[in-house]
Order: C-alpha cells, then sequence, then structure tokens
C-alpha cells in the first residue's frame, strides 16, 4: 500500500514547528505501508519553484517552495500548479499513490478531491483545526462552505484529533458517515523509564508556545502569585518560547513574586521537554481552547497528574486518577486544583497513568488505527 501525506501545515525551511503532529503521523503509518509526504509552500524569497527530498526513516517528504502572489486568482493558481509540480516530481522517482491522507481542510482537501476526480485514487480529510471548534466562524462565504460539504462528502473517512473537534465539524455542517477520532502522536522517548532527580521543592511545569489569546498564561501567573500567598514549597517552570514571551516575563514583574517561585525556561529540544517531565510532580494547563493538546498526552505518557481546562483532549483523557480538569478562564478554579494536587500528589500513580496513555499516543497503536482506517477505504475501491 502506498500512501501519499499532504497538508496546509508542515515542518519546513522556516519553521521546523509547524504541523510537527502531521510528520508524527506520517511516522506513525509508515509502520506499516510505504508513505511519502508532499507539503507546498508559498515562499516570497524566490522567483523559481525549488522542490527539495528530505529523506527520513521509513518515509521521504518532498518540499515545493514556488513564488509566493498576493492576487487571490494567481495564489490559488500557482498552489495548484506547485502540487502538479510536486505530483510530477515523485511520480517520477516512482511513487504513485493508492490513497491520498489530506490534512486541514479547504485547500488540500480540494487537490485531495481533484485527484479523486481526475485518478480515481481516494482520500481521507484529518482535520486539525481549530477553526472548526464549536462555536467559531469555521468559513469565509457561502461558496467556501458548499466546496468544503462537498470535499468532505466525497472523503473515505474523516479523521479528527478530539471529541470536541468532532462536534464542531458536525455542527459546521460537515457531517460524514465515517468521522472517528485518531490521536496525535507522543515521540518514544517520552515513555522510557529513567528516574527523576531527588528534590526539595515541589514542581509544576507549564509548556506553550506562548500564544496568550490560546493558551492564558497569564492566568496561569495570576493563580501561582495567589497560591504563593498560600504556601512556599513549590516552584513553576515554564517552558517554550514564542509571540507572548517577552510580555509573559513583564506581567511576571507586575505580580511581585517571592524569588525562585517561577523558572522561565526558553525553548527545549523534545528530548529535553521529556527530562523536564521526569523531574516534575504535575503539570498545568489552562488554555482558553484546544483542538487536541499534545502536552496533555505527553504529560499522561510520562506518568504526570495533569491540571488542565477543559478543552481539546483533555475531557477525553483526564479523571480523578490522573489530574483534575477546570473550566478555561476560572482562575479560582485552577488556584484550588493547583493546591489540591500539590498537596495530594500520592494519590496519583505514575505508573498506572504512563501504561492507560500508552494505548493512545504511542507510535504503534495511533498507526494501526490510522491503516485501518486505509483497508477499509481500499476494500471498498476495489
Amino acid at each position: 500500500m502506498k500512501v501519499l501525506f499532504i497538508s496546509a501545515w508542515y515542518p519546513n525551511r522556516y519553521d521546523a514547528m509547524a504541523g510537527l503532529f502531521v510528520r508524527k503521523h506520517a511516522e506513525a503509518v509508515s509502520l506499516y505501508c510505504d508513505v511519502r509526504v508532499l507539503y507546498v509552500h508559498a515562499d516570497e524569497t524566490i522567483e523559481k519553484t525549488e522542490i527539495v527530498d528530505n529523506t527520513f526513516p521509513g518515509f521521504t517528504e518532498t518540499c515545493v517552495y514556488y513564488p509566493a502572489n498576493s492576487n487571490q486568482f494567481l495564489k490559488l493558481f500557482r498552489l495548484l500548479r506547485a502540487y502538479q509540480s510536486g505530483f510530477s516530481h515523485i511520480s517520477g522517482q516512482g511513487f504513485k499513490p493508492d490513497l491520498i491522507h489530506a490534512n486541514i481542510l479547504t485547500r488540500t482537501g480540494f487537490v485531495a478531491y481533484l485527484a479523486k476526480k481526475t485518478k480515481g485514487i481516494p482520500f481521507v480529510i484529518n482535520e486539525h483545526w481549530s477553526r472548526f471548534l464549536p462555536g467559531n466562524k469555521a468559513f469565509n462565504n457561502i461558496f467556501h462552505k458548499y466546496l468544503t460539504q462537498r470535499i468532505v462528502k466525497n472523503a473515505s473517512s474523516v479523521l479528527v484529533v478530539s471529541e470536541i473537534l468532532k462536534k464542531g465539524m458536525i455542527a459546521n455542517g460537515l457531517q460524514h458517515p465515517n468521522i472517528q477520532i485518531v490521536n496525535n502522536v507522543v515521540d518514544d522517548f517520552f515513555f522510557n523509564e529513567v528516574p527523576g532527580e531527588i528534590r526539595t521543592m515541589k514542581r509544576l511545569l507549564h509548556i506553550s508556545c506562548f500564544e496568550e489569546k490560546s493558551k492564558n498564561i497569564c492566568g496561569i501567573l495570576r493563580a501561582t502569585a495567589e497560591l504563593s500567598k498560600m504556601r512556599n514549597d513549590f516552584e513553576l517552570v515554564l517552558i517554550g518560547t514564542g509571540k507572548d514571551f517577552e510580555m509573559s516575563r513583564e506581567f511576571e514583574k507586575t505580580l511581585n513574586l517571592k524569588k525562585g517561585i517561577l523558572q522561565f525556561v526558553g525553548e527545549k529540544t523534545p528530548e529535553e521537554v521529556a527530562e523536564w517531565y521526569r523531574n516534575c510532580d504535575g503539570v498545568v494547563q489552562f488554555s482558553n481552547y484546544e483542538t487536541a493538546g499534545v502536552v496533555v498526552a505527553e504529560s499522561l505518557v510520562s506518568g504526570k497528574p495533569v491540571i488542565s481546562s477543559n478543552t481539546g483532549i483533555a475531557p477525553d483523557f483526564i479523571n480523578e486518577s490522573n489530574g483534575i480538569l477546570v473550566e478555561p478562564r476560572d482562575e479560582k478554579a485552577l488556584l484550588a486544583a493547583m493546591n489540591y494536587l500539590l498537596n495530594n500528589l500520592d494519590k496519583y500513580d505514575s505508573a498506572k497513568i504512563k501504561e492507560n496513555a500508552r494505548e493512545y499516543f504511542s507510535y504503534k497503536n495511533v498507526g494501526e488505527k490510522i491503516i485501518e482506517v486505509y483497508r477499509k477505504t481500499l476494500e471498498k475501491t476495489v
């Protein structure tokens, strides 16, 4: 079986983190079949199309960088031509897909739809975007909605990364008889059994892209300031960087926190992040919204209890045995949850938390679930 991944978001030469979860899905699927990734990227710095192949264990990705254009018609024309160049490139290397796995509507879905109509290649859709969450405005206009609905109707299956996103797709009129949840993947090294360091202070961890609108970091900082008035036996370590990182540092100064309560340690490699998980007592996320929430998954496979707002995958996986759910923006509830967690760390069985999470987020199990979708799709087209 040969499967072609296409995606609106994907790691590229300008952003190594963009759509990293799509690459991980491709890695998971590559355990069971022949996978190729095709990604196209509008580039304002070039005048001629450039095609770059990158080889990874189990699969190859082809990135097509093409000249950007601000005109809407030319923008679409160049995008489609870039895909055509990419298809020709991989076809010339002997890769002819049996199925297309299209990530993130609507344009990638349209490309897959055209391939089905012209070449008879079936496709599945994998949605990750928060624009389809309940209450969000998913479409620019009536035509956009009509086109997206038609694309979804012609897909063999629709995969989403959380129950809340599934509900949002349906609420936005994107019904499909075979819509199902496929979780994001957590790297294998998060599962490793490595002893943590010995500490005198209890440690909470927050990891994010430091984007205040969605992550509500200031809410966490305010709750932490209140918690520091109640106890002095803990610290909060914040990992990551992003457009609101400096704003968060400046906001910290207004809280007059005792030295040592907060640590901003910046961006870390995935392996370093895994080490921080091993050396913490719990994880705090307080997002206003999430489509999935990879930090929740990483925390659980690391065996750490999670305090999270009721967003993304959190309500699907967090219960009294592995964490605490609070409502978004409810800082009093967050404060109470942080205090309770620090007082009751002995109630959370790290080994059980880790073992239960392994079933849902490993490359092997996620890959198996996706490959079963492919098999059923191809059986119907024979």
